[in-house]
């Protein structure tokens, strides 16, 4: 009897089966941090790179859902200053993939299927991680709220055609900091794009930052549940070729708290209302 998608993202809201393991990647050279399984060969390996003055402290539950539910999650922990550069942060993304497909982690029992490989990233982490998947191909691409970059992720995204799943705040997915409706009409191969409900941009950063003090939105828990929930089910298709969790990466099934958008519907903009000095003065030039 198959399980309906209400019940999988219940199910996966909650940690997985498995133990935790942390590990740091200064000791193969990238500073960062790796969460996985207990133990497993050939998992899945997901790199997620953080958001603008965040870092990847202020992921750790997104990465420590990751790791419970059977996949290796490592994540840089570099350019959290306030200029950036998105493609150094690339450059480590592909650097952490290579330690993660290179070396044993844990006490060594610990390995990654080179073809089971995803980049990940929030807001100018996921541009990040668009860039680095145009110089390497993975499995699958997954793009949390992304927001403009230097190279413009949109830029490169025809030449991309792995899968691609791209999430949006419901609250600010028109505006001037999220380019998820952008990406999503020019990726070149199949996407998704949904915005989950009440979610914002900066909800699934934990931690206090120093966005905070200028007024930045808070951490909400349920918008991180519903994203991270999101990710394993559309990773374990991509990645494991899991059927149960097909509709995690079809973009017209309905799950709960998102909604499917279509990025070639664009909104037709309301004419522009003018004060009655702006009417005066196109009067007085009309009868010039």
């Amino acid at each position: 009897m198959s399980v309906s998608v209400k019940s999988l993202l219940s199910i996966l809201t909650s940690p997985g089966p498995h133990r935790i393991m942390r590990g740091n990647l200064g000791i193969a050279g990238q500073p960062g941090v790796v969460y996985t399984p207990e133990q497993g060969r050939n998992l899945p390996a997901v790199v997620f790179a953080h958001g603008w003055l965040a870092g990847a402290g202020n992921y750790r539950r997104l990465l420590e859902h990751l790791a419970s539910w059977g996949f290796v999650a490592a994540a840089p922990d570099t350019e959290r200053g306030p200029l950036p550069s998105h493609l150094n942060l690339a450059t480590d993304l592909l650097t952490t993939l290579d330690i993660c497909t290179g070396v044993r982690l844990g006490g060594g029992d610990i390995s990654v299927h080179p073809d089971k490989l995803a980049l990940a990233g929030h807001g100018m982490g996921a541009g990040a991680a668009v860039i680095a998947a145009a110089q390497r191909p993975v499995g699958a691409v997954t793009a949390l709220f992304p927001a403009p970059t230097a190279p413009s992720a949109e830029g490169l995204a025809p030449e991309i055609d792995t899968p691609a799943l791209i999430l949006a705040g419901g609250v600010d997915l028109s505006t001037n900091n999220c380019d998820a409706v952008e990406l999503a009409k020019r990726w070149g191969g199949p996407a998704s794009l949904r915005t989950v409900d009440k979610g914002t941009q900066n909800g699934i950063v934990e931690g206090r930052r120093t966005l905070a003090a200028l007024g930045a939105t808070k951490y909400e828990p349920r918008t991180q549940r519903i994203s991270r929930a999101l990710l394993v089910g559309y990773l374990s298709y991509q990645l494991l070729g899991d059927k149960k969790y097909q509709a995690f990466a079809d973009p017209e099934a309905e799950i709960p708290h998102t909604r499917v958008v279509d990025p070639e519907a664009t909104e037709e903009p309301e004419p522009e209302r003018l004060s009655p000095l702006q009417v005066a003065q196109v009067a007085r030039s009309l009868r010039k």
